[in-house]
């Protein structure tokens, strides 16, 4: 069965970015979060997280800070009636990283190697799925792997004259449409 996602940036989409979050206590959900998922989730979508956190790469935090930030999340999104179904992460960085975490590696955004890993883990028809980002890097990497839809989430963003590669959003509310929309065409192929 080929299934279509919904793919979420984490710091700056899911939650509000403060810079390095690593703690439960210093993670601020971003108004909407839980409805733009919820209604993907009734709509079939794969949820599906993917994000850049390079501060393990910097040595700020580690992979297993990381890892149990995810499950506190992962159970927010579950209590919310929108069960995530896999987060990817690249924890690396090409200047700052430390030891084996410096280097450019594929899986981070602008790269699309999160986004290639989880369409074949999960059996996604990358057409027919959605990305939301806060950052041009999320935006290429979506570009870059194929994903039909891919919304730039932003309250202070100025469209220039690449706009028409993607659409923007200053709310995740305004997002909702994109959903049902993708689902339609898809049941009408």
């Amino acid at each position: 069965m080929i299934n279509q996602a919904l793919f979420l940036d984490r710091d700056g989409v899911i939650n509000h970015d403060h810079g390095y979050v690593c703690k439960s206590e210093d993670f601020d959900f971003v108004e909407g979060i839980f409805d733009i998922a919820r209604s993907a989730y009734e709509k079939n979508y794969k949820l599906v997280v993917i994000t850049n956190q390079s501060g393990i790469g910097r040595g700020y935090y580690t992979e297993g800070d990381f890892h149990k930030l995810t499950g506190w999340m992962c159970d927010k999104f579950l209590e919310a009636g929108a069960p995530i179904d896999k987060v990817y992460f690249s924890p690396f960085h090409p200047l700052a990283g430390i030891g084996k975490y410096l280097k450019d590696d594929y899986s981070r955004k602008p790269n699309p190697g999160m986004i290639l890993q989880a369409q074949e883990e999960l059996t996604i028809d990358l057409s027919c799925s959605i990305l939301i980002g806060d950052k041009s890097s999320d935006i290429q990497a979506g570009e870059a792997a194929g994903v039909g839809t891919n919304l730039l989430f932003s309250r202070d963003f100025e469209p220039g004259p690449d706009v028409l590669k993607y659409k923007y959003v200053s709310s995740l509310i305004e997002a909702l449409p994109y959903i049902k929309n993708t689902f339609k065409q898809r049941g009408t192929q």
